[in-house]
């Protein structure tokens, strides 16, 4: 890479999927890769795929993937030069990328004030507003008593929806349809928004019925260019999150394509942004669209942008980072063909996607043309309770869209997963329902047609005898092989050195 900081090292402030994702790219453009583990995840794949490897604290997440200090320790010791936060976890904390910035550290994410900008959903609001971004009606700041806040929901006109002013992913988050709920609904938002995010403030805007979830991917550089890279939809949600997504959307004409990427664009400007960020919008029956966050990070489904464009997120990202401008304007972007993605969870849908967490006692991808796996975990490891439920992510490619489902089918069909419940089969009732094929959705998908009822026992997960036979069956071969076997802890309590070095 010739560009003006020269990145060599990467530290890896994350685990399961997205750090092999990150790990990935670092290794196609020739940098070396820094990982970290907490103590379950010790010989997690993302461990053995770095070229370093370093022990940060106890499962806790608190006391290792959130602990900035034993981070920034470590990026030290190993000599990193830039530290990629994945998402979840530090990857939105405007404090850790000024941490970053103090130790010298490029941080491969937006810088701090942006960070900051849009982390506040009501100074986002007023933002966005100032910037011309359609918003939907609501109040301009933060409400604490409730009051207040309902003489404003009387005013906007119900049903609106209680938000969380500090944070996202359906936390804090209160739809509610009559003044007799209002309060019951405020209390129940800030008590659950300030044990998520430290922070109990909430705002109210207009509910938008039967919305789809729509977001743009956008891509900015240090040089003032900013392009987006056209939509994904992420109306296939539970719980306020995703768990199908697809780009592009099935609704958006070119020309609500144009303007939604216009807009989302103009988000990004507004807030000074640099490197990868979605701007996510809601958009009704009449394709009027509103503003409803910016994410400061890469997004767990950035695959299927990926699918469509040809371009590798990561590897923008990183040459972002080095100082480097984009390679590209918005007109030499187009969109080819379309993408699928269905989460694999470890939940069961047939108890309300309940996480069902535990050792992964048979895990057989799908593979074959147009079809992508980033997986976190393998077979003989464990999901564990710690950290959220996913196994892995699996994306389809086709040349339209009928193409990429049936192919999705197909592939949700190979799979083979044993030791506990997954969204699978959700999944494989999404992709096969008429309402999903058609193009005819909302968010409310699994409320209006989900029937857990439809979902075979067997579907649930496979025989759990044929699996353990298999792990069985597999180890006997291992035993006849001259493979080295998988890194096992020592008896001093140190992983064996194998081509990678683990230091605790």
């Amino acid at each position: 890479m010739t560009d003006s900081r020269s990145i060599q090292t990467v530290l890896v402030a994350n685990r399961g999927e997205i750090a092999m994702r990150v790990i990935r790219t670092c290794q196609e453009l020739g940098l070396r890769t820094v990982a970290v583990y907490s103590t379950p995840d010790r010989l997690a794949p993302h461990v053995r795929l770095a070229d370093e490897a370093y022990a940060i604290g106890p499962a806790a997440a608190s006391e290792s993937y959130l602990d900035m200090e034993v981070l920034l320790d470590v990026a030290a010791r190993s000599g990193a030069d830039a530290v990629h936060p994945g998402y979840g976890f530090l990857s939105e904390n405007a404090d850790f990328a000024d941490a970053c910035a103090d130790a010298d550290l490029a941080f491969i994410g937006p810088p701090p004030r942006a960070i900051r900008a849009m982390g506040d959903k009501t100074a986002a609001r007023t933002l966005m507003q100032e910037a011309g971004v359609p918003m939907a009606p609501g109040t301009p700041n933060a409400v604490e008593h409730v009051e207040t806040a309902a003489q404003k929901a009387e005013e906007i006109g119900y049903p609106v929806l209680i938000k969380a002013a500090a944070g996202g992913g359906g936390k804090g988050m209160r739809i509610v349809r009559d003044p007799e709920n209002f309060a019951r609904a405020m209390e129940m938002a800030q008590s659950e928004a300030k044990n998520a995010f430290g922070d109990g403030r909430v705002f109210v805007e207009k509910y938008i019925d039967q919305p789809r979830h729509i977001e743009f991917q956008i891509l900015a550089d240090a040089h003032g260019n900013t392009v987006h890279l056209f939509e994904r939809e992420c109306s296939i949600q539970r719980r306020h999150q995703k768990v199908i997504e697809e780009a592009p959307s099935s609704i958006l004409t070119p020309e609500k394509r144009e303007e939604m990427g216009q807009a989302a664009v103009a988000a990004a400007e507004a807030c000074g942004y640099v490197n990868a960020g979605t701007v996510e919008f809601l958009v009704d029956a009449d394709l009027n669209f509103y503003f409803m966050e910016m994410n400061t990070r890469l997004q767990v489904e950035h695959p299927v942008t990926e699918a469509i464009t040809g371009i590798d997120l990561v590897a923008e990202q990183i040459r972002v980072a080095n100082g480097e401008p984009l390679g590209y304007t918005q007109d030499d972007l187009t969109i080819d063909g379309h993408s699928v993605e269905c989460r694999v969870y470890a939940e069961n849908p047939a108890e309300n996607f309940l996480p069902d967490p535990g050792p992964l006692l048979r895990h057989a991808a799908p593979s074959g043309v147009g079809v992508r796996v980033d997986a976190g975990v393998e077979e003989g490891g464990e999901v564990l309770i710690h950290y959220d439920p996913m196994i892995s992510k699996l994306i389809t490619w086709g040349s339209d869209r009928d193409h990429a489902i049936r192919r999705m089918q197909r592939a949700l069909s190979e799979y083979e997963i044993a030791g506990m419940h997954t969204t699978i089969p959700f999944c494989q009732f999404a992709m096969q329902h008429d309402a999903f094929c058609s193009g005819q959705f909302s968010t409310h998908f699994v409320d209006e047609h989900f029937d857990p009822a439809a979902l075979h026992p067997s579907d649930a997960t496979f025989d759990l005898y044929a699996a353990l036979a298999a792990v069985a069956e597999a180890h006997t071969r291992s035993q006849k092989t001259d493979a080295k076997p998988m890194a096992t802890p020592s008896s001093n309590g140190r992983p064996w050195r194998r081509r990678r070095r683990h230091v605790q």
